[in-house]
């Protein structure tokens, strides 16, 4: 029989995103509040989680994202509920229950709290880790440091070592999968989590409903081509969809709980 998770998903910061960051060539006088969401999958074996959140200092990021907009409206916003721990307790989970940790993508405000995981087996793409993070085939538009702060860095060299798994294809756990998706980043994956109410697909490769359910390709994408591929893999293997960016997964799921 296949394992099934129990699944939430928990607004970890948030921030207005000029409508063409999201919608390619569209949505030009729109503006669009991301929330950037965590997801927690449970069972009776584990508790996996997907991506962390910003870290506790969040000037490098904002400062950066202000620079992306002459309005200056581009940054992260976090209040307090909104810190791993806080809302990891919510639903009555320590970090030191995580036992495995998958991130997308390789970025400072998915895997700002990595520190916080002590137990936890950490999952990234290899071709993320290599192409935006070590060895870049081509300039990219932000820092590594943006990618792979060096607190993280040393984290996952150092004591998190023999915890790191680097794949783009993988059952992570029985009922838990990950696949590559690119489109966002190079280190953007998809995860796919069985539940009683059907499979969810999770995945940045689409900030919105509107990029996967209705094919319009992302703004800060960086291929069309797979977008086209990811966001029809997603519409024919999902039952749920999960962009990791669009509150609205709060109006189709309240309190965020998936499987309710």
């Amino acid at each position: 029989m296949t394992a099934t998770f129990d699944v939430h998903v928990a607004k970890m910061s948030r921030m207005d995103l000029p409508g063409p960051e999201v919608y390619w060539m569209s949505h030009w006088d729109e503006w669009f509040e991301g929330w950037f969401l965590m997801l927690v999958a449970r069972n009776n074996d584990h508790v996996v989680v997907v991506n962390t959140g910003p870290p506790q200092e969040l000037g490098a990021l904002n400062e950066l994202w202000r620079g992306f907009h002459p309005s200056g409206r581009v940054q992260m916003l976090r209040t307090e509920e909104d810190l791993p721990g806080r809302r990891l307790a919510a639903l009555g989970i320590s970090p030191d229950d995580v036992d495995h940790l998958i991130i997308t993508p390789i970025v400072g405000y998915t895997l700002g709290s990595l520190e916080l995981f002590k137990n936890a087996t950490i999952h990234l793409s290899r071709r993320g880790w290599i192409e935006d993070v070590f060895a870049p085939p081509y300039d990219v538009h932000v820092p590594r440091s943006i990618f792979l702060p060096p607190s993280a860095e040393s984290f996952l060299l150092g004591p998190a070592h023999d915890r790191l798994r680097l794949a783009d294809e993988a059952e992570i756990v029985p009922g838990v999968r990950i696949w590559w998706a690119g489109v966002h980043h190079r280190s953007s994956l998809a995860v796919e989590i069985d539940t009683p109410k059907g499979r969810v697909v999770a995945s940045d490769c689409g900030f919105a409903y509107g990029n996967i359910e209705d094919n319009h390709y992302l703004g800060v994408g960086e291929s069309y081509a797979e977008a086209m591929v990811a966001y029809k893999k997603i519409r024919e293997r999902a039952d749920i969809i999960v962009p990791l960016y669009d509150k609205a997964v709060f109006d189709r799921y309240p309190g965020g709980h998936l499987t309710a």
